[in-house]
């Protein structure tokens, strides 16, 4: 599964703006000028989030509630992230987060396993895939290409074709790498971009389909379920294609433009939209159910964990949905209780569920008991970076990236 959607009411995040950086504003100018764009109500602004205990975990151990824990390591990191849920990821051992040179670090002691120079373009994701790394070529030469997450090595490599520019892999399955980009005129200028298939055994082109004009190769979030390839973009455009021909099987606008994940469980694409999160069919795009927030208040980016839909509202009310039928398993107020800062990306380790906030001051990863929502603890390095959170893991350890610092936190 790939990503999605995402909004606060009211205004545009800073995230997104982040996001948007990557197709040609300079991040100098962004780091000093955007500091305070975040939505106060989203936040929970200044003072929001509890201190970190200064206690290490006995033996490695995850902290008793309401002490947060002392990293098992931190390294400083060549990442370049851009907020998105997929630019950290841990397998095979190891943690990698989008950078140049991308590099991964060894889950256990930290140690860098490997480096790998122009190995990735900074913000693009990195997409897992039947044991494969997926990247976008960092050398801008039109490839894209496959590593052993493990070792580094590279383990497959396919282009386009001449007549595209920078085709950006945006999904993936067992049999298929799915890339977006952009087609070229004779000038060199480009108004039009393609979604196409490649074949992940040969790298051949499966199929290719020129999307409609107007839409944008940047700012698409994927997933694939089944025979069905599932994006969303920036102009409010939901859409479903048949993985084995590349045809449209429907699109419909969103009430709401979103600039984070979606999530897809079973036969639903679950989108959030503003005040209502809604799931539809992935065979004709109809509603099947919708959920409705306060009023004045805007769900945040959901995840699907072990079939539990967890998600969080610009109230800071933090909710477990099923996914199937949109019927609420339990709703926490912890975070309003504590005036936390509210999560937008989420992994789960046993019984605890593991939040990743946007930006400091006073963000972090909170820890939550995933039975009832109660707020654990909150893990913040008072770096003062002003780039969003990202968290993953490997069952083993909960890694969190703030900024270029990568911290292991016991699970």
């Amino acid at each position: 599964m790939s990503k999605g959607l995402g909004t606060t009411v009211g205004r545009s995040s800073r995230r997104r703006i982040l996001r948007l950086a990557g197709g040609g504003i300079t991040m100098a100018a962004l780091g000093a000028g955007l500091t305070g764009c975040e939505d106060e109500l989203a936040t929970g602004g200044e003072g929001s989030t509890p201190p970190p205990s200064s206690a290490s975990p006995e033996d490695g151990k995850a902290p008793a509630d309401g002490k947060a824990p002392e990293p098992l390591w931190t390294k400083s990191t060549s990442a370049q992230t851009y907020g998105d849920n997929d630019e950290l990821v841990a397998v095979d051992g190891v943690v990698i987060a989008s950078g140049d040179p991308l590099a991964a670090f060894d889950g256990a002691t930290g140690e860098e396993r490997w480096s790998l120079p122009d190995g990735a373009v900074p913000g693009a994701p990195l997409l897992l895939g039947d044991g494969t790394l997926y990247l976008e070529s960092g050398k801008y030469d039109g490839s894209v290409a496959g590593y052993v997450p493990g070792s580094g090595k590279e383990a497959w490599r396919s282009r386009l074709g001449k007549e595209y520019r920078q085709p950006r892999p945006v999904a993936v399955d067992a049999e298929q790498v799915y890339v977006i980009a952009e087609i070229l005129e004779a000038d060199g200028s480009s108004h039009t971009n393609v979604i196409a298939a490649l074949n992940s055994g040969t790298g051949k082109v499966a199929w290719k389909e020129q999307r409609d004009l107007g839409t944008q190769q940047n700012g698409i979030h994927a997933a694939v379920q089944g025979r069905y390839l599932v994006y969303t973009d920036f102009k409010n455009n939901l859409t479903v294609r048949d993985t084995a021909t590349g045809k449209q099987v429907w699109t419909q606008k969103t009430t709401k433009t979103s600039y984070g994940p979606f999530v897809v469980h079973q036969d639903l694409v679950i989108v959030p939209q503003g005040q209502r999160l809604q799931a539809f069919a992935l065979s004709d795009g109809s509603e099947k159910w919708s959920v409705r927030t306060e009023e004045f208040t805007g769900f945040r980016e959901p995840s699907l964990l072990e079939d539990v839909l967890y998600i969080a509202d610009s109230s800071r009310t933090l909710w477990a949905v099923e996914p199937g039928t949109g019927k609420k398993i339990w709703q926490s107020t912890a975070l309003k209780d504590a005036s936390a800062q509210v999560p937008r990306q989420f992994v789960k380790v046993g019984g605890t569920l593991y939040g990743a906030t946007d930006l400091d001051k006073q963000g972090g990863i909170h820890a939550f008991d995933a039975k009832t929502g109660g707020l654990r603890w909150t893990f913040n390095d008072k770096s003062g970076d002003y780039h969003s959170w990202l968290v993953a893991t490997d069952g083993k350890r909960v890694y969190a990236l703030h900024g270029k610092k990568l911290h292991a936190l016991p699970a």
